[in-house]
């Protein structure tokens, strides 16, 4: 037990806690006197020696289950919740077991097994199917979930639904009742939940290991095609400094080319009727050539998705539109969560890399799927309409996933008709939009697409380094 507490004292540490080693033997001390009997008096005697700080109370309760608790599966409900008769369940077990033989791969069809029978998967199968995918590369607790929707997406998580579908057709087709068929939806639907907690609780454990130098190797440190060609939500968070310096080497060569853009328009179109009109007094004969003058200086506005699953895009994208400030007449920024935050304020007074940092440590989610963009759409419209003008390019950064809220796209409307452009960058893979996501519900992404100009991919910095650049070319 002494180097079990001693595992969790270096975890509180790898996640942020402040623990002196007077604090650690005082922890010893009083778990001799408290015993380990009482889980809940063990717990607190932890906690009481180890937590000065009520917010670090969260990491504490989030870290003791994963070193003190049992490696015991979770319990699941059986087949149809036991309420099948005896032919209903041979029924059942003959239609999944024809499934089960050309289900690939087989993890995929040990899953749907434990889901459908609630024959529970150990934690130590959970941990062999996650050694087979690509391992969490962040160690903080707050993207314990993102990196738990992670491994189901590598576990394809959300095919169970559709297998789900299919079973039921068939045991529909073979006569089943209505009320056996709902009894097995029913208990198939907790133990999907069920599962999907129990894969959140092991891909912790693999990162508090990872935390603590006992996990995966750490990559080596890419090179700058690699960077540019990584998708960003698997960044290494090695991989930041040279990201940055990355991104500032984009930004000079863009801005290169922009200011070469803006030598060779500076003259504009042939302004027929202004030439006709200042030659007049020499009978029409042009001497004087005008041109019509050009805007080449865009306007832009951009609403950020505040996600965790987004933070490295949003990051970069700011950082790269800041940098090209000379090549923009203006330049305003918004965050938005379940409402809207200003974030330009932090940029007017602050140097780029600053202000990000700031935008992130003072707007961040409260609670998880909390992403609301028709409410931050409504606010937008009702107290900044104004910043937009024909000359305003509007850049939505976002996966679309509003979490079953109302996309308001009435008011995405109302921007688009008020905008130069309305352009969205979207974080996930283009065979992602629209796509049910198990772990943050439906898109609505296909909804806003019809009224943007143009749709671009920007996962990768290379993606998103041609996507900004496009901004600049009428």
């Amino acid at each position: 037990m002494d180097r079990r507490i001693t595992e969790f004292i270096a975890g509180l540490r790898a996640a942020g806690v402040r623990v002196s080693l007077a604090e650690s033997a005082d922890a010893m001390r009083a778990v001799e006197q408290a015993g380990i009997a009482d889980k809940d008096f063990f717990r607190m005697a932890l906690q009481a020696t180890l937590i000065k700080d009520q917010g670090d109370s969260q990491t504490f309760q989030e870290l003791f289950p994963l070193y003190f608790s049992s490696d015991a599966p979770p319990p699941m409900q059986p087949a149809g919740g036991g309420q099948l008769s005896e032919q209903e369940q041979r029924q059942l077990a003959q239609m999944l077991a024809t499934m089960l033989e050309a289900m690939t791969p087989a993890q995929l069809a040990e899953l749907f097994r434990a889901m459908i029978t609630g024959q529970p998967i150990t934690n130590q199968q959970i941990r062999a199917m996650l050694g087979q995918i690509s391992p969490p590369h962040m160690t903080g607790q707050r993207y314990q979930q993102w990196m738990a929707r992670q491994a189901m997406r590598e576990l394809q998580f959300s095919k169970l639904g559709q297998f789900m579908r299919e079973l039921i057709a068939k045991l529909r087709e073979a006569g089943m009742s209505d009320a056996a068929i709902a009894a097995i939806t029913q208990a198939a639907q907790a133990n999907q939940q069920v599962i999907a907690d129990q894969i959140g609780q092991q891909v912790s454990r693999q990162m508090a290991d990872l935390a603590q130098g006992q996990g995966t190797t750490p990559p080596r440190r890419r090179s700058e095609s690699e960077l540019l060609d990584q998708p960003l939500e698997n960044l290494d968070e090695a991989d930041a400094h040279a990201m940055r310096a990355v991104v500032n080497r984009l930004a000079a060569r863009l801005r290169a080319r922009m200011a070469l853009r803006q030598r060779r328009g500076k003259t504009g179109t042939l302004d027929a009727k202004a030439t006709i009109r200042t030659n007049q007094r020499f009978g029409g004969v042009p001497v004087y050539v005008r041109h019509r003058t050009r805007h080449l200086k865009p306007k832009l506005l951009v609403l950020c998705d505040r996600s965790v699953s987004t933070q490295h895009v949003m990051s970069f994208m700011l950082l790269l539109i800041y940098s090209l400030h000379d090549q923009v007449s203006r330049t305003r920024s918004f965050a938005f969560i379940d409402h809207l935050h200003d974030m330009s304020i932090y940029f007017a007074e602050s140097r780029p890399d600053q202000a990000i940092a700031q935008v992130f440590q003072n707007i961040r989610p409260t609670r998880s799927y909390s992403t609301d963009l028709g409410t931050s759409l409504g606010e937008f419209t009702r107290d900044h309409l104004g910043l937009i003008d024909r000359h305003t390019t509007v850049i939505v950064l976002g996966d679309g996933r509003n979490n079953e809220n109302d996309p308001n796209l009435a008011a995405f409307d109302e921007i688009r008709r008020r905008a130069r452009k309305l352009i969205w960058f979207a974080t996930e893979e283009r065979e992602k939009w629209g796509v049910y996501d198990p772990g943050s519900l439906s898109s609505d992404i296909s909804k806003y697409a019809p009224m943007c100009a143009a749709m671009h991919e920007v996962t990768t910095l290379r993606q998103l380094a041609e996507a900004v650049d496009r901004l600049f070319v009428r």
